[in-house]
Formats: structure tokens, sequence, C-alpha cells
């Protein structure tokens, strides 16, 4: 059979090996291109859309500030500051480009001969490496693709570069790259960088440090500066070398540059204001609003915490806890570690690494004792020496109510290699101490509309976390009497109203024995007048009085304040205060006090912004006025409040919060409602005034301030020490007391314990704030009586005093006094129960 012939143009052809090679490499080509475009084809659908990548929300940390924009703490994952490419400096810029992609500003967003360079790298290695990217792919990795090292990935990246560039200016590009680019040591961009690793700003840098972060790029872990400095300096000097080249940089600060000394520490972003309880509250509030957001959108919520008072809140609470704590005796060292030979700092730091630091109580280990002063080695890496004077106080410890004998030399009290804590006193120098197990609170308030403007609620939030503030329901003792002495008031009693200090004895059939109330002082009083006895807070005066008025009437009454009663006893202990209320629950009530007789909700939120500033939240208070209330208010949008009703919650928000209006939404004053009279209230506010000026509060005369009202408060067996007082600008309340119920120790009273912390808060808070005198309600009226018999007289009696009634309750016009069987001026409501809890057998103040 006779094949066809070829065609003739076929049969010409001849071709040398040469051209076959090129032709196969040419065909090899176009297959390629023709694959990559079907490639493309497919996987282009695919990619995300960009429109909104110059808005694309980084994972920024919320952060919490002061209400003057003061940094309390963030929360996240990722540090991050955002920042413009303005804000960036141009030798930072450069730095970058040396080390990424120096072509950057003339490429369209792929660097072809890097790729290149790149795949035969990576044929060689037999594995996909990342390789080749410039800053724009490295952008469309970060915003848009997974980690996963894939030619899929890879193809991608390089797609969604192209799309990039068409969009955005390579400004817009760099901005998102400074950014988003993770740096090691959890920093993300830049800035954040430069606090992480330096503590400073991008504009503090110095050209060896924008050289080191500049490296950090290719190698986060292996090139850190602080956990690999060798390989961190050879990244570096390349980066240098790279500017150098690029004429970025002269020889003269390249050479400066290259002989910089690497130092870098990990310096956590530093905040101006340690306020670490209220930022608890605020991260569990937005947490439980906005779900796991809360740690990536960049919320910034302000606070209602003033930067000032919070400090002077923290200090005054640790200062009062090591007061208290040092008079009951030094318990013994922490630790003890035998030292040999000579001293060796690496080995003393190795010793102290288990051991952390408690507010400004700083661990140490003693390495020389002399006959009354020691030398300690600190945390810090210093020796420093401690004399006599911070060392003459350690008493031993025996038990809550006594102490060793007075120490001789160092040696009673401290050896060698013992572990101890210490504390610098400024010019006092060093202070041998230790960490209090004794526990406290103070919170503040601004009383015209309840917002939180202190509140630390524990020695350090780090040694425990537990929020004493919110969370401790303790027994308030006397603190509670000015809330039932309210109800009497009310009730038809008086201040000049006389009630009988004898001894009283309660039967109950519940209880195997009698229950009988002391006075702190174990003495007996006669008739009482009503002012007289809650300035000096007497316990039978006080019982006799509940009994008058009927403890179901005064359990109804307290109600106003904002106390559940169902978490109030229906008995006459009722007004020795034990009941069980956390003390934001009692600096509210005394808030009533102070505004004029309104209760406000105590808030600690004034607004949350989102990463770009605007709005989503601001507090539209209750503010304390009589309608219509005059002035602007915020813009509201939610409540943000504290949840008294459950304070073992910790935090919580009010039924507003749970449906915000919008945000443009304007917001007239919301005016508190009033629950008790003008009159009533400024006859309490008198009364608490002579707390301070005569009764169990007068340490606080040393002030200075004659606005101050206020009442002591302390529980059976001295557990528990408080003071709340005021004026017209402020609230605060202290507690002092274990977290597990004990005995503070003989003496340890509220005016002992509590009151100094408040004094030595209030000192600060209230500089500069001028004094308001009361008001006279025109419902009181001013009378003379006898201070004896509490009847009207004259100038003309030796024992005249001027005293201030409701007009309707004048003492003529009532019956003026309380005996064991006299119900006072009206028929008291029947009690429920006339049973103390089984602590309330001792009278206190």
């Amino acid at each position: 059979m006779n094949l066809p012939n070829k065609p003739n143009w076929l049969s010409q052809l001849s071709f040398k090996p040469s051209q076959l090679i090129l032709i196969g490499l040419f065909g090899f080509f176009v297959s390629g291109v023709l694959l990559l475009a079907l490639i493309a084809l497919i996987l282009t659908p695919t990619l995300p859309a960009i429109d909104n990548l110059t808005e694309n929300h980084l994972k920024v940390p919320m952060r919490v500030y002061t209400e003057d924009s003061q940094l309390i703490a963030e929360f996240g994952e990722e540090k991050r500051i955002p920042v413009k490419k303005s804000e960036v400096p141009d030798l930072l810029v450069k730095a970058i480009l040396a080390a990424e992609d120096d072509s950057f500003y003339t490429h369209q967003g792929v660097d072809f001969s890097g790729i290149a360079r790149a795949a035969l790298s990576n044929l060689r290695s037999h594995h996909s490496g990342e390789g080749g990217s410039t800053i724009t792919m490295q952008v469309a990795r970060n915003y848009f693709l997974s980690p996963e090292k894939t030619y899929t990935r890879k193809i991608k990246e390089i797609l969604l570069a192209f799309k990039i560039e068409r969009q955005l200016t390579k400004d817009q590009i760099l901005e998102l790259y400074l950014n988003k680019i993770f740096l090691g040591n959890r920093a993300y961009g830049f800035a954040a960088a430069a606090e992480v690793y330096y503590g400073k700003s991008l504009a503090q840098l110095n050209l060896a440090e924008m050289a080191m972060l500049a490296g950090l790029p290719k190698a986060p872990s292996s090139d850190n500066p602080i956990s690999n400095p060798e390989n961190a300096t050879a990244r570096r000097d390349y980066v240098l070398r790279r500017m150098l080249k690029l004429h970025y940089i002269d020889d003269i600060a390249f050479k400066e540059a290259q002989q910089s000394p690497v130092i870098t520490t990990n310096h956590p972003l530093r905040y101006n204001v340690e306020g670490s309880y209220v930022a608890e509250m605020a991260r569990q509030y937005v947490l439980q609003r906005y779900d796991q957001k809360a740690y990536t959108e960049g919320l910034n919520v302000y606070t209602t915490i003033n930067a000032k008072d919070q400090q002077a809140a923290n200090q005054a609470l640790r200062d009062g806890l090591l007061t208290y704590d040092q008079r009951h005796g030094y318990r013994k060292p922490v630790g003890h570690e035998e030292l040999h030979g000579k001293i060796d700092p690496e080995a003393l730091d190795d010793v102290l690494k288990d051991y952390h630091q408690v507010a400004d109580l700083i661990p140490a280990v003693v390495v020389k004792v002399d006959e009354k002063a020691i030398n300690v080695y600190s945390q810090d890496g210093v020796t420093v020496a401690i004399g006599w004077a911070g060392l003459s106080w350690a008493r031993p410890y025996i038990d809550e109510n006594s102490v060793g004998p007075e120490p001789k030399k160092a040696s009673d009290i401290v050896t060698e290699g013992d572990i101890v804590y210490i504390k610098h006193q400024g010019q006092e120098g060093w202070r041998l101490t230790q960490i209090p197990q004794v526990s406290g609170a103070l919170v503040s308030l601004r009383p015209r509309d309840g917002a939180i403007v202190a509140l630390t609620g524990g020695f350090d939030f780090y040694q425990s976390n537990y929020n004493r503030v919110m969370q401790a329901e303790r027994q308030p003792g006397s603190n509670f009497k000015p809330f039932v002495y309210s109800a009497a008031l009310e009730k038809g009693f008086t201040a000049a109203s006389l009630i009988s200090g004898a001894p009283i004895v309660v039967e109950d059939a519940n209880l195997e024995e009698e229950w009988r109330p002391e006075d702190y002082s174990r003495k007996f009083f006669g008739l009482t007048r009503l002012r007289k006895a809650l300035t000096l807070s007497l316990n039978l005066v006080s019982v006799r009085l509940l009994r008058a008025i009927g403890p179901g009437y005064a359990v109804e009454y307290v109600k106003r304040f904002g106390f559940d009663p169902n978490h109030l006893p229906r008995n006459l202990s009722l007004v020795l205060g034990t009941a069980s209320v956390t003390p934001i629950q009692i600096v509210s009530a005394f808030a009533v006090f102070a505004n004029g007789g309104y209760k406000v909700e105590p808030y600690f939120i004034s607004r949350i912004e989102d990463t770009n500033h605007k709005i989503l939240e601001q507090t539209n208070p209750l503010v304390a006025c009589e309608p219509p209330c005059s002035g602007p208010a915020d813009i509201g949008v939610a409540q943000v409040t504290v949840n008294q009703a459950a304070p073992n919650n910790g935090q919580g928000t009010s039924a507003a919060a749970a449906s915000p209006t919008p945000a443009a939404t304007p917001a007239q004053i919301r005016p508190a409602p009033r629950v008790i009279s003008a009159e009533n209230d400024f006859i309490m506010t008198s009364i608490m005034r002579d707390v301070i000026t005569q009764g169990t509060g007068q340490a606080a005369m040393q002030l200075g301030r004659k606005d101050l009202a206020g009442k002591t408060g302390t529980t059976n067996d001295h557990r528990d020490a408080w003071f709340s007082g005021f004026n017209a600008d402020m609230v605060t309340t202290a507690w002092v007391g274990f977290d597990q119920p004990a005995p503070l120790g003989n003496g340890e009273v509220g005016g002992r314990v509590a009151l100094p912390i408040w004094m030595d808060y209030m000192r600060v808070a209230l500089q500069g704030v001028p004094e308001k005198p009361l008001t006279v309600p025109a419902g009181i009226v001013t009378a003379t009586i006898n201070s004896d018999t509490g009847k009207i007289t004259d100038a003309s009696d030796p024992k005249a005093m001027s005293e201030y009634f409701m007009k309707d309750a004048l003492p003529n016009q009532v019956n003026n006094s309380v005996g064991d069987n006299t119900p006072g001026s009206a028929s008291p409501a029947s009690p429920t129960s006339s049973s103390p809890p089984e602590n309330a057998r001792e009278g206190l103040f």
C-alpha cells in the first residue's frame, strides 16, 4: 500500500538542535502562560472583594480610659497601635523598603524576578516557601489569605496584588502593611513593635532601632532581638547595608548605627493610671455586650474614673492596709535560701524569680545582717540598705490582739538568706514590709449623678482580682444606722426626741438565750436625744428607736435607698447593721444624703467608641434635680450601671443597657426620683456633720473642712471596719476586713481602721473643691431646746441649744421621749421578730 507523500512545506523544514530547544522552551512557556491564565480564570471569581480594604478592621485591642482619656488598660490577643502613613518617620519607611521591597514604588504589585529566584530556591530545597513577596503581596496575604505555603495560595496572592494595586494608592497599601504585619512578641504593626521592644513611639526611634524593626517581618521569631539578639543584630546590619547601598543613609550614619548595642526588653504597653478593678469591670461589660469583638474591634471605653482620684484611692487603701498590718507585728520572712561564699547576682536572681512584686512591695534576699541594719538584694537587681528606722517596727506577730517584744537588733528579725518584701518610702529610704493579709476596698461617687470617680477593690488586682467593692457582702455595722434614723424622722421623731439608753434584754422563743445588746463603751446612758445618739453611735438607744418605729416599717422604708428588703433582717438587729451588703450598695445609699434626697444609680462607663471614635454607647444617667431639670444632657445611647441586686455577679448592667437607642437621639436630663424629703435629708446631714465634729469621726477634722458628714461602722468582734462620708460633691466609702471573716483585733474600729483611709483619699480628691454650706429647706425651722429634755426653752436656759425641726414636728406637738414601754410619736408597726442574728450580740460603732 502506497502512503501519501508529505506536504512540500513540511518536507522543506529543517531545524537545528538549538532551534528545537528554543521551540520547545517557547511551547513550554506558552503552555505555562495558558495554564496560568486558566488557573487565574478559575481562581479570580473566588478572590475576596477589596472594595473596603482601607476600612478593613484590624484586630485592635479594646482600650479602657479614664474620663480625661488617660489609659487604664487594654485587652486583646494582639498588641496594635494603628497609625497613618504620615505619622511614620521617613527613615523607617526607607528601612522597610530596603529590607522588604526597594522597588515598591515602581512595580505593579509583583516582582517577577524575585518570584523566579524564590521558585528556583524552592525547587532546590524540595518544598514550597514564601519568597519573592512584595509589600503588596504581603498585604494581600495578611488581610485575605491563610498562612499555608502552597502554590495555589501564591497565585492568589499575585492576583490579589494586581487587584489591590489597581484600586489603592501606594501610600494606602504601605499604610495597611505598617499596621498589619506581625513583628513578634504579640506585636502587630510597627507602632506596637516600637512600644513592645523599646518602650518608645515611632518618632522616638533612632536609626539602629528602625533597622532592627524593619528586619523583623522576614523571621519575627528567629530574628527577635529579645530572644535571639545575635540573629537580630545580623539582620539589622543587613538592613543597614541595604540602606547604604540604596543611598538612604550615608557612611557615617551607617557606621554609627552598626556600632549601636542591641538593647531591647519586653515593654508591656504602659498605662497612665492604675485602675485594674475598673478595667476588669469594663472588660466584662463589653465582652457581654459585644462578644469576642470586644478584643478585636478596637473599642475605646471611656469610664467615669478621675485619674487623680483613682491614684489617690490606690495609695490611700494600700497605705491604710499596710499601717493596720504592721500595727499587728511582723509575721516572718516568706522564704529562705542558704547563701554560701561570694554573693552571685545571677544565683540570687534565680532565687527571686518565682516571687512576684505586689503593688509597690518588692521581693528581696537578705545578704547581710549588721547590728541595726541589713543589706538586701532586690528583684530589681540592686543591693540596698535598710536602717533601723525601717526595721524597728517588726515586733513578732502573735495573734490579732498581741505582738511580741520590741526587737533589739536586726538579727532578732531576719537572718542572711531570708526572702522578704521591701518598700521604698521616698526620702525615708527603704523599709522592711510584708504583704498584708487583711483586705479592703474604697469607692467614691459623684452624688449628683452616681458616676464612679474612683474604685479599688483590693490591695493589688494581680494578687487578687476579687473585687470587694462589688462582690464582698459584709455586715455594715453602725454604717447602717443613718438609714434607720431617717426612717424614724419620717415616722415623726425629731433630732431632739429622747430615747432611753438603759440596758435592754430581748427575749425570743427561737433563741436559747436572751439577747443583750451593748454599747461599745460598755456604759449605759439615760434618756438621750436622737442627734446625740447617732453622733456617738449608741446601740441601746438605736435598738429602742427601731423597736418604736417597727423593724417591718424600717425594712420597707430603707428600700428607697436601694437596699433589697429580702436581704434585710426584720428584727431589732437591723439597726446594728447585721444585714450583708456590698460597699457599692452602701456608698450608693449614702449618695441619697449627699445629693439632697434623690436616688441615683452608680455607673462607671461614660461612653464606648469604635476604633474610629464613633460613639456606640453613651450614658444618660439619672441626675439629682427637681424636674424640670435645667441644662443640656449628653447624647444618650445606653445606661451602663452597676447591678446592685446581684452583687456577687461582680458587675452588671441596668435594664436600660439592654435596649440602646440610636446614637443620634438627643437626650434630656433624666431627673432622679426623690426618695426622702429635703427636710429629712437636711436634718440627717446635719447630724452626720456632728459625727465629724463631735462624734466617732472627729479625726476627719484634720482635713480642715466644715462641709463633711459621715458615719463610722464596726461589726461584731471587730470583723469589719467602715467609714462612709460625703459632702455635696463627693461620697466615699472605705471598708477593711479579712476575706474570710475574722476579728481585726481589739480596738480596730471603723474610726481607727477605715476612717484614715477615707481621709487620705478625700484629702487629695477634695483639693480645690470649694466648700458648700447646707441650704436650709423651706420646711425647716430652728428652735431653742433644753439639751437634757429636748423641750422648747429660751436663751436664758443654761442648757439651751439650737435644733432643726420640720415645721409640723416641733417638740410641743409630739410625744418626745421613748423609754422601755413608750412607742414614740406614732404607733409603730409590729415587728415580725425581735431576734438578732448570732453575731449581733455586741453593740458596735
